[in-house]
């Protein structure tokens, strides 16, 4: 099983959806049980053994800046990427590669949070890769979402193979935030904005794309009342409280 030791962390968003929570902050700078949504994410990649994380900045950068530089020390190595122009998911990844190295490395959103199940997430993720995939990414089950997800964003099949949601179709996985991912994966890639969709459409015609289905707990932020609604399910699940 490979160890990443590299990761990349998309906090550059608008965070439009959550307003007004982000009219003065970065979204992955808002509180979950007592953490920011960053500090949850970095914490996770700290306890897998992830050395270097990659931040990219736009919204309310100085702010997302400050937090980084006054978190405690003995954590992975962190560079802030500031954006003067937001260059969507894939190619603000893309622009870091030069920063990341050349192995294979996590790149996490950075309003993403997630509880394990039996094995890490991160370590499943790890596990699933084979040397014949360009990236692997984590998937939920949509059904368990407690939020309005859509109608799905993938199929997966038994060995792990996904495929996209046809028209008028309701798939039961949507992307969970988290992915593994090579450098091989950005061959090709032009400069500039772009979304990291451009590049699992391409892995999935090759079949390059592999998934692994979450088997904890995942929330999904995108409204203010997502934020509340996952600090009630975060609050009963450190109480006790089964209902």
């Amino acid at each position: 099983m490979i160890r990443p030791r590299a990761a990349m962390l998309l906090a550059a968003g608008l965070g439009t959806r959550m307003r007004p929570l982000t009219e003065h902050t970065a979204k992955p700078l808002l509180p979950l049980g007592g953490r920011t949504l960053l500090d949850h994410a970095l914490d996770r990649l700290a306890a897998a053994g992830v050395e270097l994380v990659v931040v990219n900045a736009h919204w309310h950068a100085d702010r997302v800046a400050g937090h980084l530089a006054a978190r405690d020390a003995g954590g992975p190595e962190i560079i802030v990427r500031r954006e003067a122009a937001l260059l969507d998911t894939g190619g603000a990844v893309a622009a870091a590669l030069g920063q990341i190295g050349e192995a294979p490395f996590y790149v996490v959103n950075g309003d993403t949070v997630w509880l394990d199940g039996p094995t890490p997430a991160l370590r499943r993720l790890a596990g699933a890769w084979d040397g014949a995939n360009d990236v692997v990414l984590l998937v939920h089950r949509t059904f368990q979402v407690h939020a309005e997800i859509g109608a799905g964003d993938f199929a997966i099949d038994s060995l792990g193979r996904a495929r996209r949601r046809r028209p008028a179709e309701i798939v039961p996985y949507i992307y969970a935030g988290i992915q593994l991912v090579s450098l091989a994966l950005f061959a090709g890639a032009a400069a500039g904005p772009f979304s990291f969709n451009v590049l699992w459409d391409r892995a999935i015609a090759r079949d390059r794309l592999r998934a692994v289905v979450h088997d904890g707990l995942w929330f999904h932020l995108s409204t203010p009342a997502d934020l509340a609604e996952a600090e009630s399910l975060l609050q009963a699940r450190v109480l006790g409280d089964s209902r």
